[in-house]
């Protein structure tokens, strides 16, 4: 057979006649069964892509034949199909798993529509059990390295949540590059729903206008480009888990909605009047404080108190100790094998700089920091200067050039240093104040100022308690 097949299950023969004709004009294979005991004959033979079924048939019924479908072959979509007076048979049916339903007499046009769609649910899911597999397959090199109380303190909570059967919403906080998403890719493929999908949503990245429909879907017609349905990723994530990432970048209007699918597992599509059930279990990630943002309105509080059933905190690299040691050395080794090096090990100087760095972009400024230094070796042993991490520690101190103490002129090379008896600190406190106000409080054009990244000026910030 050239085509998706679909099998269609009536008996009313003439209707099923009509449906399987439309079907192979508009390029599927069809097939139709009077009951559900033929159906069950054909399962093995035909392997439908898709099933339509009545939900009152002679014999077994739709339901029960639902349940049959489903115990053969869990991932083949079925559509049930119900008289208006049966509309409650046909919620239950969805209830118990199937796909959609289908409202006689049947609109052949709407009747396609839901068999692309159910077609191309199909398709995502295999597609996402495939990126599950290999996920699966690399997760020996994936997983958290450490062996600092913090981590093996978070390492057995997230065992322990991985265990739970019904698992209540996650929130793992943390600062950029601490590896909240790696966290969450552990729960997920340690727990008893590792084969299910796990759907990874980065909320900075989707637009406000769009984020709406990814998350939750639309129908056909509901805006301008909206040329098909198009199921969301609630929907996708169906058995599995969703990871909002970066949830606290989401904007208010959208909280509202996102409170109600978690709440009352309901989602409902861009253009629909119609809620769908969903069974998905919730991970969120933010490196903001959200319990101030909560408390100052700008998160709402029902949606943090909700999603922090479970806190999970991910402590800095900097408060880890000699973990940064044992993830500089997996780095080493797996950045020599991409680069095809025999960097083997680390000298002492290389050892001591990295410990006595601060890490203000975390693991994942120290996965770059060795890659980087993998590629410019010329032997076997890292060496300090490689590492480039004196340039990178001294920055803010080459910004001491640029600015001076109070609100005046910039410090001449005379004046580089504060005058005797300056407290250090203070005067480096009073530079990022500087900074931040000469940029209106723009994190992002203070840290150009001073010449440092964005990570390094927050990791100051919090050092110096500059709010």
């Amino acid at each position: 057979m050239s085509g998706p097949t679909v099998l269609i299950v009536d008996d009313e023969r003439t209707l099923a006649r009509s449906i399987r004709t439309f079907l192979i004009d508009s390029g599927y294979e069809a097939e139709v069964a009077g009951d559900a005991e033929k159906a069950l004959e054909l399962l093995e033979s035909v392997r439908p892509d898709v099933i339509f079924a009545d939900v009152r048939l002679p014999g077994m019924g739709g339901i029960e034949l639902l349940q049959h479908i489903r115990e053969f072959d869990p991932s083949i979509p079925v559509i049930i199909m119900t008289a208006y007076g049966s509309i409650e048979g046909a919620v239950e049916a969805v209830k118990l798993g199937a796909f959609d339903y289908l409202k006689k007499p049947v609109d052949l046009e709407e009747l396609k529509l839901l068999a692309d769609r159910a077609r191309e649910s199909s398709l995502l899911k295999q597609e996402l059990s495939y990126y599950r597999g290999r996920e699966a397959r690399k997760l020996p090199f994936a997983g958290m390295i450490g062996e600092s109380p913090a981590v093996r303190a978070i390492m057995e909570q997230a065992r322990q949540i991985a265990a739970l059967e019904d698992t209540p919403p996650v929130l793992i906080t943390g600062e950029t590059g601490t590896g909240k998403g790696l966290i969450a890719h552990t729960i997920h493929a340690s727990g008893p729903r590792s084969t299910k999908p796990f759907i990874e949503v980065n909320c900075t990245a989707l637009p406000a206008s769009l984020m709406e429909a990814e998350l939750f879907g639309h129908e056909r017609g509901a805006f301008t480009d909206a040329k098909q349905s198009k199921i969301g990723l609630f929907e996708a994530a169906e058995h599995g888990f969703i990871f909002l990432d970066e949830i606290g970048d989401t904007e208010l209007p959208l909280q509202g909605k996102l409170l109600r699918a978690i709440e009352e597992r309901m989602v409902r599509r861009v253009g629909s009047i119609r809620d769908r059930r969903i069974d998905v279990r919730i991970l969120a990630a933010t490196n903001r404080d959200l319990e101030r943002e909560a408390q100052a309105g700008t998160f709402r509080r029902d949606l943090y108190f909700r999603l922090a059933v479970i806190l999970l905190r991910l402590p800095p690299l900097r408060d880890r100790g000699h973990d940064v040691l044992l993830l500089a050395e997996e780095f080493m080794r797996r950045y020599s094998a991409k680069y095809g090096k025999m960097v083997q090990r680390m000298s002492p100087a290389a050892r001591d700089a990295m410990l006595a760095y601060s890490w203000p972009g975390n693991v994942r400024e120290l996965s770059h920091v060795i890659e980087r230094a993998v590629l410019w070796s010329r032997g076997g042993v890292l060496e300090a200067e490689q590492l480039s991490l004196s340039s990178l520690d001294a920055s803010l101190d080459a910004a001491a050039m640029r600015v001076s103490v109070d609100a005046g002129a910039p410090i001449t090379p005379s004046d580089a240093l504060p005058p005797r008896g300056t407290d250090l600190a203070q005067w480096e406190k009073s530079m990022i104040e500087q900074a931040l106000r000469e940029a209106n409080g723009n994190q992002t054009q203070a840290a150009q100022r001073l010449g440092v990244s964005r990570d390094t000026l927050r990791y100051r910030l919090k050092k110096f308690g500059i709010q």
